[in-house]
């Protein structure tokens, strides 16, 4: 049993998205009709799916506009950095960092 699923696993690792898409319809055809699986299926998909909406570096619109205003006033008072004329990103961020 343990080899089966090892090599299952190796399977999946060089499937493409194609495959893969096929691979989880194929198998949702399968359960499709035993509800009390199907329910297992949606709710694990549902946490998969909440994992990947959930972006720790998205910023709320409020979060956002904060920023603006908070980078605006340090370019006020002087605080700000610009390239130089044919500096590099890499040169900036080394002289700025």
């Amino acid at each position: 049993m343990k080899e089966l699923l090892s090599l299952q696993r190796k399977k999946e690792e060089i499937m493409t998205t194609t495959q893969l898409n096929a691979e989880l319809l194929h198998n949702m055809s399968i359960i499709a009709e035993d509800e009390k699986l199907l329910r297992r299926a949606v709710r694990y998909t549902r946490k998969l799916a909440s994992e990947k909406l959930a972006d720790p570096t998205e910023l709320t619109r409020e979060e956002f506009f904060a920023r603006v205003d908070e980078a605006r006033e340090q370019i006020r008072r002087g605080e700000a950095f610009r390239m130089l004329p044919d500096e590099t990103l890499d040169d900036f961020l080394k002289r700025v960092g």
